[in-house]
């Protein structure tokens, strides 16, 4: 779907050379093309962008100034996607310890359609590190557009459904969503709202939002102005004292107190911005140190118990003793995995295995239906083991056609020799789903509660949609480890090496807070705490009946095994909201809970957090609102209302909006079918949830009448590969029989013609 809609977005610019822009010197030279050698990402949005859905060339030109254009046949399919000129944007940024809230709000205008023409407008929005989209406001001169989310069975009711599209994710980290039918030269003002994370890296967080607009979304005119504002609000919580350290924009303070600061940027420019948003503040401290954070609820909130956010920050950890370490990489080599996926996967393992120390020890298992160990037994990490064990990813092993993750899950979990001093890991990496996935989930919670004090921690890594995303969380979260995804084939590498990184810098063990031991009123939303990375700070969110305990400690054990007890100051957490910070983590994690336990009263949870906080879950449904504008332009004797100015009244909306339901944006509950095809993530044979129903439901009498071992699904992935001239030919073959057959009915039907 990228590369086509960077194809799109090319030809797009090709046909924007139609565009007459005026020969006054007040209006800019056009700017040559990019090179067309380059590669397809360049086109992909590095901004907030809206484009003109092109089919019909022949509505291209300016609306200011029409102007003769040659006469085009025929139309576009794909279309092409013109992008939009901007003409001011605002961005505000408030950030929330580890979390970020984005809003960009601009003004784009059709310049590329005739007024008397109209087309599509569609919207994409590049989000930074888990980004996770909030909403959109489109506001136009007869009409307002909305985003909302809706529980799933009202969704069931809503008869207009869009096409995949008109709402969607191009790529994990960018939500597209397409506007029917605007005017040529309307204004479109917009507001886009997101979540990210900020990364951390020795003792510094860093905040990056792409705001890197292309050249050829300056508008022409150079007598239009152009101003870019952005304001950027920090809280940095429990930390105090915040020194921030790069900036990519000339920033001005306008406030600073404690562990609060904001600045602004704000100017008159001839282009917009070439750079994205990037920030960096410190919290670095010697030891590890942390706090919590208290709220009471809103009004609003259905839950009115007390919330609270704990936070562990590892700070430096130079010349300090660190865990042992035991790693087991257990991956998936299936035929699904064949290609960029099994690479990328054996270069990280390369990775991490060089950043072993001597003393470590490691082992790799393999599988697909059987399972390949490298060694037997756990092999001391030495440079002439891990050249072997590079040797042996690198051979051809059988590639089967299942996926069976429970035997060597167990073998990996059972090899570590408990070697005092060391933590037990096994870092699981895999594409597809199996069927005993709640087995195995339960065969982990007994092993972690029948386990010693340092039970192996299962980090997982889901690679694609393919597999159960829910479940590899739940996994991870029973045994204290960590979870990661590369739903972006292209990120593959960098997610898994962020994920060893993470899970080969444990730097407290075995966390404890004693107030959930004899607090019976608090509930955790993660069941098991998990430990403590150099490279990440740690967030525990809950909420608590009653009054909240007027100290609070935290346990745990260090690298040289000797326990450490760290005292969490307590604070009420002040111009932050709690529930807007936790709402991510919370829908994800009890998602996972509810998925494993079968809940249906913790789905309802997850589905009334969802709406209210706006973050997209696997129980709602996002729909756009389509709000007409009426003029109130008489009072209630009939007269005519007239402002100030002797203009009639604003529009106001119509009572009844129009809703249209986009299509599932989240990742399922994995897909055993495709696993069982072996069907690569990212693979054009990848077919939407309500398009294969569809499907099923219109051919599902003809598959058995034309073919017993056959079905439409097959017929369509087949008929996906064939070539043009292959097609033709089938067409053909298809209209002869079928006059072959019309013949012998009409020779049935009347005989005495003959």
């Amino acid at each position: 779907m990228a590369e086509d809609f960077a194809r799109a977005v090319e030809d797009g610019l090709k046909l924007g050379k139609r565009i007459y822009m005026g020969k006054d010197r007040a209006v800019q030279p056009p700017k040559p093309l990019p090179l067309m050698e380059r590669s397809m990402h360049f086109y992909l949005p590095s901004a907030p962008m809206v484009y003109a859905v092109v089919s019909d060339p022949r509505i291209v030109d300016n609306p200011d100034i029409p102007s003769y254009q040659p006469h085009v046949h025929g139309r576009l399919d794909p279309p092409a996607l013109i992008p939009l000129q901007m003409n001011g944007v605002n961005l505000d940024v408030d950030c929330y310890g580890d979390s970020a809230f984005v809003q960009v709000s601009g003004m784009w205008r059709v310049h590329c359609v005739m007024r008397s023409r109209s087309c599509d407008c569609r919207i994409a929005v590049p989000m930074g590190d888990e980004g996770s989209i909030l909403g959109v406001e489109i506001d136009l001169p007869t009409k307002s557009y909305s985003t909302e989310l809706v529980g799933v069975e009202e969704s069931k009711g809503i008869q207009n459904i869009a096409r995949p599209e008109d709402g969607q994710f191009l790529k994990p980290h960018i939500f597209t969503l397409t506007i029917p039918k605007i005017d040529g030269g309307t204004y479109i003002s917009m507001k886009l709202h997101w979540s990210q994370k900020l990364s951390y890296n020795d003792g510094k967080f860093t905040l990056t939002v792409p705001f890197n607009f292309p050249e050829f979304v300056t508008p022409a005119i150079r007598q239009i102005p152009k101003k870019e504002r952005i304001q950027l609000n920090v809280n940095s919580g429990i930390a105090s004292g915040i020194v921030y350290q790069a900036v990519s924009h000339p920033f001005q303070e306008s406030k600073r107190d404690g562990g609060h600061i904001g600045l602004l940027y704000e100017a008159n420019v001839m282009t917009w911005s070439h750079t994205d948003l990037s920030f960096s503040y410190g919290v670095s401290s010697g030891n590890i140190f942390g706090g919590a954070l208290l709220q009471s609820p809103s009004l609003y909130d259905i839950d009115q118990r007390d919330m609270f956010c704990i936070c562990l920050f590892p700070g430096s950890q130079q010349g300090k003793q660190v865990f042992r370490k035991e790693v087991i990489f257990v991956v998936d080599i299936s035929s699904s995995m064949r290609g960029r996926s099994l690479e990328s996967t054996k270069n990280a393992i390369n990775t991490a295995l060089s950043k072993l120390s001597p003393e470590d020890s490691f082992n790799i298992i393999a599988f697909s239906d059987e399972t390949f160990l490298y060694c037997t037994t756990m092999v001391l990490a030495s440079e002439e083991s891990i050249e072997k064990a590079s040797e042996w990813m690198s051979k051809e092993h059988s590639e089967g056609n299942g996926t069976n993750m429970l035997i060597p899950l167990q073998k990996a979990v059972e090899m570590p020799s408990n070697t005092p001093g060391s933590i037990p890991m096994v870092f699981l990496v895999t594409d597809g789903t199996v069927e005993d996935e709640r087995k195995i989930c339960e065969w982990m919670d007994k092993r972690m509660k029948n386990g010693g004090s340092l039970c192996p921690r299962i980090h997982t890594l889901g690679i694609g949609k393919f597999c159960n995303h829910h479940f590899l969380r739940m996994l991870a979260m029973l045994s204290r480890g960590e979870y990661g995804a590369a739903c972006d084939l292209d990120k593959i590498d960098s997610q898994m090496q962020k994920l060893f990184s993470k899970g080969l810098s444990t730097v407290l063990a075995n966390i404890t807070i004693d107030a959930f031991d004899d607090h019976e009123q608090i509930e955790v939303y993660s069941s098991c705490v998990p430990d403590l990375s150099s490279e990440s700070p740690l967030t525990i969110c809950g909420r608590c009946q009653g009054s909240f305990p007027d100290t609070l400690k935290a346990k745990g054990i260090l690298g040289d095994l000797s326990s450490v007890i760290i005292d969490l100051k307590i604070e009420k957490a002040m111009d932050i909201s709690l529930d807007k910070i936790s709402a991510r983590q919370q829908i994800d994690l009890l998602t996972a809970q509810a998925w494993f336990s079968e809940n249906k009263k913790l789905e309802e949870k997850v589905a009334k957090l969802s709406l209210r906080t706006c973050n997209i879950s696997e129980y709602t449904r996002m729909i756009l609102l389509e709000k007409g504008k009426i003029e109130r332009d008489t009072d209630t004797t009939g007269a005519r209302k007239v402002s100030k100015k002797g203009d009639a009244c604003k529009l106001l909306d119509s009572a009844e909006p129009k809703k249209i339901l986009l299509q599932i944006l989240t990742v399922g509950f994995g897909d055993l079918l495709a696993t069982a095809e072996n069907i690569c993530p990212g693979s054009e044979e990848e077919i939407l949830p309500e398009v294969a129903e569809m499907l099923n439901k219109a051919t599902s009498n003809c598959c058995g009448r034309l073919c017993r071992h056959c079905c439409c699904l097959c017929c369509i992935r087949c008929c996906s590969k064939m070539s043009n001239q292959c097609s033709i030919l089938l067409t053909q073959l298809c209209g002869a029989v079928a006059c072959v057959g019309c013949s012998q009915l009409c020779s049935l039907c009347c005989p005495q013609e003959g």
